[in-house]
């Protein structure tokens, strides 16, 4: 029988998602906490590789048991056993062909940053604190990523996949004020209850490559920065040369936010 997991994870024990054979992974933690309290191999599926250090707010895996199971137990056991750093929201039997991975059509990742030096959110935000850095330029060069295109510019060199296309639906920055400056954390008037300090970066799509998502950040920060022009992201698409795109960003502040089925 088929069962569907949602869970969240902090990258940052990590290598990422997928089992490797010499670093903690995802994936081989749910593998051996459900395989010993299930008394049977259990293999796990996930909706697709996070790299290392990046984090996941709603993930979606799938697995296969022998015989039915009590969901709502198995979700409380899972619990008890896995590290901190893991955190199963909900176990539920799926239909026998569900498979997480290629059943997704759309997928959301959340990149947040911050300019100020803030000690509250350095592990879950990039710190990014050049003088300038033109949010509205940003946005205009972002807006030339939407459709179907190419995104060979932007994928990990040596990347082992069959197409580097990607549709995306949305790549946009927003600002936003954390909870602890929202409610009176920061005296007024200091820097970090400032508006302006903190931003997120929501892209959505239909797949990402390898490293694709903090590529893009960090393409978007020299455009920002006026290293680039807004409108040379067409050409940077059309190149297809990782080389020509701008530096990634640190994988502690993305997250994978939402997969649509």
């Amino acid at each position: 029988m088929r069962y569907k997991m949602t869970l969240s994870y902090d990258g940052a024990p990590f290598c990422g998602w997928q089992r490797q054979s010499d670093a903690p992974s995802v994936q081989q933690c749910l593998e051996e906490a459900l395989s010993t309290l299930l008394r049977e191999r259990i293999d796990v599926t996930g909706a697709g590789r996070t790299d290392t250090g990046v984090n996941a707010s709603a993930y979606t895996a799938h697995f296969d048991a022998s015989s039915p199971l009590d969901t709502a137990q198995i979700c409380c056991k899972l619990n008890a056993i896995l590290p901190p750093a893991i955190k199963v929201h909900s176990v539920a039997q799926a239909a026998d062909d569900f498979h997480a991975r290629f059943d997704a059509t759309e997928r959301e990742y959340t990149y947040f940053l911050h300019r100020v030096k803030d000690p509250f959110i350095a592990g879950r935000s990039y710190l990014c604190g050049y003088p300038v850095l033109d949010f509205e330029a940003m946005n205009r060069a972002a807006q030339a990523l939407l459709g179907t295109h190419d995104f060979a510019c932007f994928a990990k060199t040596g990347s082992d996949v069959k197409t580097t296309v990607c549709t995306l639906r949305e790549a946009r920055w927003y600002p936003y004020e954390p909870d602890h400056v929202r409610l009176g954390g920061y005296p007024a008037g200091v820097d970090g209850a400032q508006p302006g300090n903190y931003y997120y970066f929501r892209i959505r799509g239909d797949r990402f490559l390898r490293n694709m998502v903090r590529a893009i950040v960090g393409t978007l920060i020299e455009v920002g920065r006026g290293k680039r022009s807004a409108g040379s992201m067409a050409a940077l698409l059309e190149s297809g040369d990782r080389c020509s795109a701008g530096e990634s960003v640190p994988g502690h502040a993305l997250f994978l936010t939402g997969i649509k089925y």
